[in-house]
C-alpha cells in the first residue's frame, strides 16, 4: 500500500494563512475565503474556527465535514497541472477543490460564480 501524501496529515491551520495571503493579495477578504471553505464542506464559520484551533489535518477535516456541498462536483479545471475532475483519490480531490476555489477567488471571479449559485 503506498504511503499517504503528506498533505493529508498537514493541518488545515498550517495552510490556511497561505489561502488568506493569496486571496488578500488580490483584494479579497478573509470572510470570502471562509465562505468558500464553508460552502465546500458544510462547516459553519464557528466550526471552521474550531477546526483551525484544533490543528485538524486535511484528511480528518474532509472526512468529518458536516455537509459536503453536492455542487462541489461541478468544480472543474486544472490545479497544479492536473484536472480536478480526474483526481481519483477522494481526499486529494477535496483538497484540490478547495485549492481551485481559492484560485478562483484570487483571480477576481464573482462569489456567485465561485459558489456555483
Amino acid at each position: 500500500m503506498p504511503a499517504k501524501h503528506r498533505i493529508f496529515t498537514t493541518s488545515v491551520a498550517r495552510v490556511y494563512p497561505y489561502y488568506l495571503a493569496k486571496a488578500e493579495k488580490k483584494g479579497r477578504k478573509k470572510a470570502e475565503v471562509d465562505a468558500v471553505i464553508c460552502w465546500l464542506t458544510g462547516y459553519t464559520p464557528r466550526q471552521l474556527g474550531g477546526e483551525l484551533r484544533k490543528q485538524t489535518d486535511f484528511e480528518t477535516f474532509f472526512r468529518e465535514a458536516p455537509k459536503p456541498n453536492p455542487a462541489r462536483k461541478s468544480i472543474t479545471g486544472t490545479i497544479c497541472g492536473v484536472r480536478v475532475e480526474d483526481i481519483e483519490e477522494p481526499t486529494m480531490r477535496e483538497i484540490r477543490y478547495l485549492d481551485k476555489l481559492v484560485d478562483e477567488l484570487a483571480k477576481g471571479k464573482p462569489m456567485e460564480k465561485i459558489l456555483r449559485t
